[in-house]
């Protein structure tokens, strides 16, 4: 066996929720790199508490594991477009990819994404039809489709002659053709080995590498994530550290390789090893680490641009500072760029106030995402309405498109459809799929903002909704927000049920008895257009007259509590998400309700 055949590098990639990490688990542990009576957890790869949660991948994982004396290398990649920027950035690393769909759902838009993002690279894929054991898989039909994608996307002749290994992840199956009988992952091992080509480059020639991920560790500080495309890299060695603007001297302090789900240091490591590296404080993603004799920098990493911004500001709440650790601007600023520093597709801009910054990602979950990391932290700040981000070419307006796919019963479609046209959404082609309509659309990005509630509402749970960025096109026109106004509370207190009960016929409440609330803060949804200033703290006053009907049960409707993701999608421009700790709260900009009337007054002269 040659030197560069002792090594495989690959990823995992597919649509959200088709088993990429599943399948990583079984791997792992059908590679007996667990001890013997060692308890794991499921997901083992995903190892954040948001990623548990929500059950979804979300930072791409390393991770390797020994085969026949070949060391493969395995990346386990998000599913979600909104992580596309995990995605590039990881298929830099890797020779083939393992693209995962599930046996029933079939190419997603997601599937797409991630593929299309392989082929760029002119990566070796293997196709891997997961979940042949659901009783209403369709194993064929998912074949001739996952065909039909690879013809879509422009694959060559080498790429279309893939190779199609059938699993089921969950049960630690491989089989190569579905008649085979076979109780363990071998004949996808077998085939990894058989298919995937090793990594090219010189072992002799001066050391070169990108700076494919940053990881922040509490002992070591900034480690960086790459693989070796040539000569060696040595723990203790002086190299180059080539940015785009400029080459500077920097030494290694130590060298690690990954084995299963450790990192295990290493003196040193050859071309075709993903390595992590730690000593260089200053590195970037897209930084080229090189022989300091001979500095030759790689390309850089390209990610698609953010589409959707929203503004974090200091929380201006009388709540403020009661709930959260870090509460200041320069709190905020430093977290927020220290997170662009390892988060590619994330953009974080300076305003002309002092207390606000502008922060720009691929779409709302990659924003909630952080919001959420940043409030389980002890951060409090407020967050604006999501905007998406335009561009200006040639003088015209351009806006970024999504490629929508809505699955509805056939029941909800008309349904779904009225509310996608008036989103200005247009209908590329439509298919049945086990008695589900799948739908295709092409629609802004702004149509997309508020859609995922009502799609949800209106489809009584059933619909099912994904996308992915498609493009710019010119600007649609304008989209009709929010259709009812707020109920907003009119004094600082604390609610009480008889307040609440006396409120319910206005609208929607968002609030339960006994939470303080405060002037300007929302409290509910209006049945109506506009916003209505009420007091749900308001006490029911004792008299000494008693009467059958006096002291009836007060009955409360549950309110609508609502996610950090549904808050953003809900607020209107004049409004905000405050988001602490312990808390998810929706207020106006301007508490005042007399300043707000006046202003509203204003703007309608």
């Amino acid at each position: 066996m040659s030197r560069n055949e002792a090594v495989k590098n690959i990823a995992i990639i597919a649509h959200v929720d088709h088993g990429k990490t599943t399948l990583v688990d079984a791997m792992l542990k059908q590679s007996h790199i667990f001890r013997k009576n060692e308890q794991v957890a499921e997901r083992v790869m995903d190892s954040g508490d948001l990623e548990r949660e929500r059950g979804i991948t979300i930072l791409s994982k390393n991770t390797a594991i020994n085969y026949g004396g070949i060391k493969i290398n395995i990346v386990d990649t998000p599913g979600h477009a909104d992580f596309g920027g995990e995605v590039e950035r990881v298929l830099n690393m890797v020779d083939g990819v393992l693209l995962l769909v599930d046996a029933f759902e079939g190419p997603m838009p997601q599937t797409k994404f991630v593929l299309r993002k392989a082929l760029e690279h002119k990566l070796k894929p293997i196709v891997v039809i997961n979940k042949i054991d659901r009783p209403d898989a369709r194993i064929d039909e998912v074949h001739d489709e996952v065909l039909e994608l690879f013809m879509e996307l422009d694959a060559d002749d080498e790429q279309l002659d893939f190779p199609v290994i059938y699993t089921a992840a969950k049960a630690g199956i491989a089989k190569k053709s579905l008649d085979d009988d076979s109780r363990d992952l071998k004949p996808l091992m077998d085939t990894i080995i058989e298919e995937m080509p090793a990594p090219e480059g010189d072992f002799d020639a001066p050391l070169q590498m990108v700076v494919t991920t940053l990881e922040a560790d509490d002992y070591v500080g900034k480690i960086a994530i790459g693989r070796v495309q040539r000569g060696k890299i040595k723990s203790g060695e002086t190299i180059a550290l080539i940015s785009s603007s400029e080459t500077k001297k920097a030494k290694i302090s130590k060298v690690y390789i990954y084995e299963g789900l450790n990192r295990v240091e290493t003196d040193e490591a050859e071309m075709g090893e993903i390595v992590a590296v730690t000593g260089l404080g200053e590195a970037s993603i897209g930084d080229t680490i090189a022989d300091a004799e001979n500095p030759e920098a790689l390309p850089g990493i390209r990610v698609d641009e953010p589409t959707l911004s929203v503004t974090f500001g200091v929380n201006t709440s009388p709540f403020a500072g009661k709930e959260g650790q870090f509460v200041t601007s320069r709190h905020i600023r430093d977290r927020l760029f220290k997170e662009a520093e390892t988060n590619v597709a994330l953009r974080v801009e300076e305003t002309d106030s002092a207390d606000v910054f502008k922060v720009s990602g691929r779409g709302e979950l990659h924003l909630s995402i952080l919001i959420e990391t940043m409030r389980r932290e002890g951060y409090e700040m407020q967050i604006g309405k999501p905007e998406v981000v335009y561009k200006m070419i040639d003088g015209k307006k351009l806006e970024p498109i999504e490629n929508l796919t809505v699955e509805v019963p056939a029941e909800y479609m008309g349904t779904a459809m009225e509310s996608l046209g008036r989103r200005k959404a247009e209908m590329v082609d439509m298919t049945e799929v086990a008695g589900y309509m799948r739908i295709n659309f092409l629609i802004p990005a702004r149509g997309l903002i508020g859609f995922r509630s009502e799609l949800l509402t209106s489809t009584k749970g059933n619909g099912i909704m994904n996308h992915v960025f498609h493009g710019y096109a010119p600007y649609k026109g304008d989209i009709p927000g929010r259709s009812r106004g707020s109920l907003v509370a009119f004094e600082e207190g604390t609610t009480t049920g008889y307040g609440i009960w006396n409120l319910q016929d206005r609208g929607t409440m968002f609030i339960e008895p006994n939470q303080k609330v405060y002037e300007g803060m929302i409290i509910g949804e209006n049945s109506r257009e506009m916003d209505i200033d009420i007091n749900p703290c308001k006490q029911k006053h004792l008299t000494n007259t008693r009467t059958s009907s006096a002291d009836e049960a007060i009955r409360l409707v549950p309110p609508r509590l609502m996610s950090l993701e549904q808050a953003l999608e809900y607020i209107n421009d004049d409004e905000l998400v405050e988001v602490t700790p312990t808390s998810i709260r929706l207020r106006k900009a301007i508490l005042d309700r007399t300043t707000r009337g006046r202003n509203a007054k204003n703007a309608r002269k």
